[in-house]
């Protein structure tokens, strides 16, 4: 449950959606009040790979990834700058990659709906497989209001 100098370990889930925001934002403030660091994870994969599956650029995927999950952090970390993070962007399938994560942390924080998927779910498939087969407790925040604040019950 713990990173190599054996600070608890957050891992959270991102996106870009909404409710990834929210999830980052929990996860910060739940990290600051326990001494925890944050590990955010972005996890991508690349669309109809096999082998009937167009000429894609492997490295391009990555980096755009990369960029994607630096500038979400940017966005949202302005004022949660004190507390311990790392990024990691891993290719593969979210709900897998975050089960993998999940492995030794104290907690995962996922968002409720990230962008894919039917407007129609409450609870995204992603979010839906962490909570059924995660190493560790999982939390599962809803989006921010219209406001910016979070939804009744969504405070650490």
């Amino acid at each position: 449950m713990s990173t190599d100098d054996g600070t608890s370990r957050v891992v959270v889930g991102v996106d870009g959606s909404p409710a990834s925001h929210a999830a980052l934002r929990w996860a910060l403030r739940y990290a600051r009040r326990t001494g925890a660091a944050v590990r955010a994870v972005g996890a991508y994969d690349l669309p109809g790979a096999g082998w009937s599956a167009s000429a894609v650029d492997v490295l391009f995927d990555e980096e755009q990834a990369r960029r994607s999950l630096s500038e979400e952090l940017g966005a949202v970390l302005a004022a949660d700058a004190d507390v311990p993070l790392v990024q990691h962007v891993v290719r593969g399938n979210p709900a897998q990659v975050l089960i993998g994560e999940s492995d030794g942390a104290e907690l995962l924080v996922v968002g409720s709906r990230g962008r894919g998927g039917f407007a129609s779910l409450l609870l995204g498939s992603v979010s839906q497989q962490c909570a059924a087969h995660a190493s560790c407790p999982v939390v599962i925040v809803r989006p921010e209001t219209a406001d910016g604040t979070p939804p009744a019950g969504d405070t650490p």
